[in-house]
C-alpha cells in the first residue's frame, strides 16, 4: 500500500466521495466518511506491482472466469463503509460493481499489498480486518519491498486464517485461491534494495 497523505475532509457520502474523485488529480480512499489522499510509489513498490500483475495477467489471458486488476481499481467494503486501492486483485467470476461502477469492485478473491514502512501495520491489521469482511476474500499476499520477503495469509473459514513466510530469494510462492506458482527471482526482478535500510523511504 501507499502512505496516506494527512489531509482528510470529513462527513462525505460514498456518492460524494466518488464525484470527489472524479474531478482531483491524485488518487483518494474512502474511510467512512473521510477522504484520504493517496501518495505516490517508490521504485521498488512500481516493479513488484508490475511483476506480479504481469505474471498473473498472462497466466490467465485465455481463461475468462477470472480477472486481474492493479491499483487503479477501488474496492468497496460495505461493512465498514471503505473504498480502498489495493495493488493488486484477482477476481474470480463476473467482476461485480458497486451501483454499476466500472471503477470499483465488491468481490476480489486475492488481494496483493506491498508494505511500506509507513503503512505495514495498517495493511497486517486494520485493513485486513477490512478486506476479511468481504465472502469472496480468501487470499492476501504481503510483499516486502526491501528484502525478499513475503507473507500469505489463507482463508480456512470465515474465523481461521493461515499464515506462511517465504524469505528465500530461490523460493517459489504458491498461490492457494488458484492454480499458479510465481519465483521470488521473478516477484523482485529489477528491485534495488541498496540502501534502503539506511534511508527508510516512506511509501
Amino acid at each position: 500500500m501507499q502512505a496516506q497523505i494527512q489531509r482528510q475532509y470529513n462527513n462525505y457520502t460514498p456518492e460524494e466521495y466518488l464525484a470527489f474523485e472524479e474531478q482531483t488529480e491524485y488518487r483518494n480512499e474512502y474511510h467512512d466518511g473521510e477522504i484520504i489522499t493517496m501518495t505516490g510509489a517508490t521504485f521498488n513498490h512500481n516493479r513488484i506491482v508490475g511483476n506480479v500483475f504481469a505474471a498473473l495477467n498472462f497466466h490467465f489471458k485465455n481463461q475468462e472466469n477470472y480477472e486481474v486488476a492493479m491499483s487503479d481499481l477501488k474496492v468497496w467494503i460495505l461493512q465498514t463503509q471503505r473504498f480502498l486501492y489495493p495493488d493488486v486483485m484477482v477476481i474470480a467470476g463476473q467482476p461485480e460493481y458497486y451501483e454499476n461502477r466500472k471503477d470499483a469492485i465488491t468481490n476480489p478473491m486475492m488481494i496483493v499489498e506491498i508494505l511500506s514502512k509507513s503503512t505495514q501495520d495498517y495493511d497486517k491489521g486494520t485493513k485486513f480486518e477490512h478486506y476479511r469482511s468481504l465472502p469472496s476474500f480468501k487470499e492476501y499476499l504481503l510483499f516486502s519491498q526491501y528484502e525478499y520477503l513475503i507473507e500469505q495469509y489463507t482463508k480456512i473459514s470465515d474465523y481461521e486464517w493461515r499464515i506462511s513466510y517465504q524469505k528465500n530469494s530461490d523460493a517459489i510462492v504458491e498461490f492457494v485461491s488458484f492454480p499458479f506458482k510465481m519465483s521470488m527471482v521473478d516477484i523482485y526482478n529489477k528491485v534495488n534494495f541498496n540502501n534502503t535500510f539506511a534511508n527508510y523511504p516512506t511509501n
